[in-house]
């Protein structure tokens, strides 16, 4: 029922890149982070001690199952608070649906499926938007909240510190698999629990160590939040590639050539910021640009707690990994060795 689903569906981001860098510039003193570094949420402070983290995020179906799809949505959007080390507390529901009462009974199962996410990360939906849309779009604004001194942020990368991403990549290769009918049953179930894996125990076992800055890993893939980390916080972040983990099936389905329209559009927008050697597998390097949905966290961390804090992601259950390091700014920003 879409042209492309999940974060695939984003505007590309050199459009928006061009666009946002021509608006003017606002002036508010309590406005901590606004969308000039490309963070996940904005966060604005109410007192010295609590400010709001606000977000918004919604998208067409990535899977077929239309509670599945609510779930993967509110998780999805609820990512990005975790991302800024915040609690998620209220959500207002976003739909773009058929005007149809015949398929009513798909849209109450995707507000089931996003209920039920929702009430998992304990944060009360507490309203909504809804407008007839041919094309199916779910999602929430999401508000949270946060110690103003404990906000983690894209600038806050320190060169020396150890990256840890806390999920598998292979969401979006995935996606495009299961739109050619060409996905394996256990391909499908594995991104469908990661996708349905709130970032929620990542966050909270992150808070207990030295994390400096973080992004979660959506629809620009993880070269592209980490482009977005490296320029905001004027250092250049390196990948181990044989670090990361990837899901079932992620691989053989980039060699198939099941690459989305969002992953070609983030190779071509990260451009010269990125160099992945082409003694990589091609099958690889593609994985590095996959647009991901519902994906992990990126943890710019203290060189000596990385390993305590890759060792309490897994106790936890989540495939951490120590995937890179931090370094001094050079050319390019972001590389994979």
């Amino acid at each position: 029922m879409v042209k492309a689903g999940g974060c695939a569906a984003k505007l590309s981001p050199s459009i928006l890149d061009s666009l946002l860098s021509r608006l003017p510039k606002q002036v508010d003193p309590n406005v901590l982070i606004g969308f000039d570094t490309a963070d996940d949420a904005g966060v604005y402070r109410l007192t010295d001690d609590l400010a709001l983290v606000q977000t918004v995020d919604f998208f067409t179906p990535i899977v077929d199952d239309p509670y599945t799809f609510g779930q993967i949505a509110a998780a999805n959007a609820l990512s990005d608070v975790y991302a800024m080390g915040g609690r998620p507390i209220s959500a207002l529901t976003l739909v773009g649906f058929p005007n149809s009462a015949e398929r009513a009974p798909i849209l109450e199962k995707i507000l089931a499926g996003g209920l039920d996410k929702m009430q998992e990360a304990s944060c009360t939906v507490i309203g909504g938007h809804s407008i007839a849309d041919d094309e199916i779009k779910f999602g929430y604004a999401v508000t949270g909240v946060v110690n103003p001194q404990r906000v983690w942020a894209n600038a806050g990368a320190r060169a020396g510190d150890r990256l840890v991403f806390t999920k598998k990549i292979g969401t979006g290769v995935i996606a495009a698999a299961i739109k050619k009918q060409s996905a394996s049953a256990e391909a499908v179930a594995a991104a469908v629990e990661s996708m349905c894996t709130l970032n929620r125990v990542a966050c909270e076992v992150a808070l207990k160590f030295p994390v400096h800055g973080a992004t979660d890993v959506t629809g620009f893939s993880l070269l592209g939040h980490a482009r977005e980390m490296a320029l905001a916080s004027k250092v250049s972040l390196v990948f181990d590639h044989k670090k990361f983990e990837f899901l079932p099936g992620a691989l053989e389905y980039s060699r198939r050539g099941f690459l989305s329209g969002g992953l070609t559009r983030n190779k071509e927008f990260i451009g010269s910021c990125a160099a992945v050697p082409e003694s990589i597998p091609e099958e690889l390097r593609n994985l590095f640009f996959d647009p991901q949905t519902s994906g992990g966290l990126l943890l710019s961390v203290e060189a000596a707690a990385a390993p305590e804090l890759v060792a309490a992601l897994r106790e936890r259950g989540l495939p951490a990994s120590d995937v890179g390091e931090v370094t001094v700014k050079t050319h390019p920003l972001v590389m994979v060795k």
